[in-house]
């Protein structure tokens, strides 16, 4: 029987090579990538079973991965990673495509298990049943913000508008990370 084939688009180079070394550790072929070109390149080249993105690639978005690697192989697993969970970008990479999100930390063991079993009680499966418990104020504002951003396609200037907020205040807030509840 052959290994499974994982693609690991993460650019935090000591992330990644932990996360490669533990996944082959579990017997798995891991091919990594640190940017989106990189990315495509291995997507086109190769089949793959599994795909682990890490949602924020140096300021630039992972999702238009989801697409080419589902072309190339329907069957195949994504697990979207991210420091920065929200409700709007789970809801947006399940809907292009992604079986499962979850937020770091994670480790290979809770990543491998997101990324095989829609059904983890830590991940984001289902946005809309992830927070039974009402959010704080900040996390809402979290997340209207991160609302906002998604409609204007990362656009910082026009978000800080549309919020009336000043631009370097929206990206005071966007630097930390976001509250739990």
């Amino acid at each position: 029987m052959s290994k499974k084939h994982i693609l690991l688009v993460e650019d935090d180079e000591v992330f990644s090579r932990v996360m490669s070394r533990a996944l082959t550790h579990r017997d798995y072929e891991v091919s990594h990538a640190a940017n989106e070109d990189e990315a495509l390149v291995l997507i086109n080249s190769t089949q793959f079973d599994y795909a682990i993105l890490d949602l924020n690639l140096g300021g630039h978005t992972s999702l238009g991965l989801i697409a080419p690697l589902k072309q190339k192989n329907p069957v195949s697993r994504i697990l979207i990673l991210t420091g920065y969970a929200s409700i709007t970008t789970a809801v947006e990479a399940i809907k292009l495509g992604a079986d499962n999100y979850l937020a770091k930390p994670a480790d290979a063991d809770e990543i491998l298990g997101a990324l095989l079993d829609n059904n983890q009680p830590d991940t984001v499966a289902d946005p809309d049943s992830a927070h039974l418990e009402p959010m704080s104020v900040r996390r809402l504002e979290w997340e209207h913000i991160q609302k906002v951003l998604n409609e204007n396609d990362g656009n910082i200037s026009e978000t800080a508008r549309q919020l009336k907020m000043h631009r370097r205040t929206l990206q005071r807030k966007l630097q930390k990370r976001p509250v739990a509840k």
